[in-house]
């Protein structure tokens, strides 16, 4: 299964969560926050760990990155997505 984990500015787990993606059998598969394409994915980790800074509303702030619209779509059709911290 290929999983993709999404890196945001300021993302420091998402290495974490390739290595746990590994762990469980699974391909991890990195998406960077400014592309728009999940490379055929069956699932998406949006770990945690300062993204933004670590501001207030840090998500608001990711909700408007590239990878979200297609995220977004797909978890609309049944695409599994985690989230984890801010």
């Amino acid at each position: 299964m290929r999983i993709g984990v999404v890196t945001f500015p300021g993302t420091l787990d998402d290495l974490d969560a390739q290595r746990a993606v590994r762990a469980a059998g699974g391909t991890p598969v990195p998406l960077w926050h400014g592309d728009a394409d999940l490379h055929g994915v069956d699932a998406v980790v949006l770990p945690g760990g300062f993204s933004y800074g670590d501001y207030l509303r840090a998500g608001a702030i990711a909700r408007f990155a590239p990878v979200m619209t297609p995220i977004i779509e797909a978890a609309r059709g049944g695409l599994p997505v985690l989230g984890i911290c801010n």
